[in-house]
């Protein structure tokens, strides 16, 4: 069955980002000039998935706002001749068919979100993209994903080797090779949240970007609470892993080695701006430039 559907939770806090994401939801921060989860649905619709749930909460109004149509807006860059700003600002709306559903208050964990599109999402796999990570348009993720799932059934996830001392801030995999596969191709073997570096099964990251098969929905209503007292996501994948295929379970993951940006707390915020902005055809070369004498200034 071909993918359709993708789920983008941003239901989160922003605690990291205060006071900033006090009305401001996190995903609505700027990248430059877009919004981080204007990426997000970007990087979803160019892998095929046009039909995109987002996971919000209260005070997230602004992401619904985001992708809707603003006829005031648009009349006046029409009647300016300012066709590269219309332009813009209409993709957002013309990106694809987004949907929105509250998570409720407070947020309970990524697997509970995951939940709250069950009855989106109905009996087929789906993807799932969170809005802190962003993969770069030039190294595609999702639709490798998603030709692993369809070849292999089950879930898939995307891992990434980190520092072995990184790992207790990520899920972390155990994994074994798949013969005559992809060597970046792996068999899932078992998850962990967030371990102890020295008992970590590899250094395998579990970063965010899923594609899952609806059997997750059943294994996450009766998944406890886990780590910080939230439903992980890690959890049920742990689930999963260990069920047999007709089930649906299964579990194969993807070693990405392209250019990823975090922006998940405020250093790595700021990395992923510069970066972005670095690249930039329009702005780039200038900014380059200025950096570069902004930092020989440090010396």
């Amino acid at each position: 069955m071909s993918i359709r559907k993708a789920v983008i939770p941003a239901a989160g806090l922003g605690t990291r980002f205060l006071p900033a994401t006090k009305s401001t939801p996190k995903e609505m921060l700027p990248i430059v000039d877009k919004p981080a989860i204007q990426y997000v649905v970007e990087e979803a619709v160019r892998a095929g998935l046009a039909d995109i749930l987002m996971i919000t909460g209260r005070s997230k109004r602004s992401l619904d706002d985001h992708f809707d149509a603003v006829p005031e807006l648009e009349a006046i860059l029409e009647a300016k001749g300012d066709e590269y700003r219309l332009a813009q600002v209409r993709r957002a709306t013309e990106l694809g068919n987004v949907h929105f559903v509250r998570q409720g208050q407070p947020p309970k964990g990524l697997g509970h979100a995951v939940l709250c599109a069950r009855y989106h999402v109905g009996d087929e796999p789906f993807a799932v993209l969170l809005g802190d990570d962003l993969i770069d348009e030039r190294d595609p993720l999702l639709p490798e994903m998603i030709e692993l799932q369809a070849r292999t059934g089950g879930s898939v996830v995307a891992l990434l080797e980190v520092e072995p001392d990184q790992v207790e801030a990520y899920g972390c995999a155990a994994v074994e090779p798949l013969p005559g596969e992809d060597p970046r191709h792996v068999r899932v073997t078992g998850l962990v949240e967030k371990p102890d570096p020295a008992r970590a099964p590899s250094n395998l990251a579990v970063i965010g970007r899923y594609v899952l098969h609806p059997a997750v929905f059943g294994v996450l209503e009766h998944t406890g609470p886990g780590r910080a007292g939230e439903i992980q996501l890690t959890d049920a994948l742990a689930t999963l892993a260990e069920m047999p295929a007709e089930q649906g379970g299964g579990v194969h993951g993807v070693v990405f080695r392209g250019r990823r940006y975090d922006t998940g707390d405020r250093l790595d915020y700021l990395k992923a701006v510069v970066q972005i902005a670095c690249e930039r055809p329009d702005l780039g070369e200038d900014f380059r430039d200025w950096l570069v004498e902004y930092v020989d200034s440090w010396q």
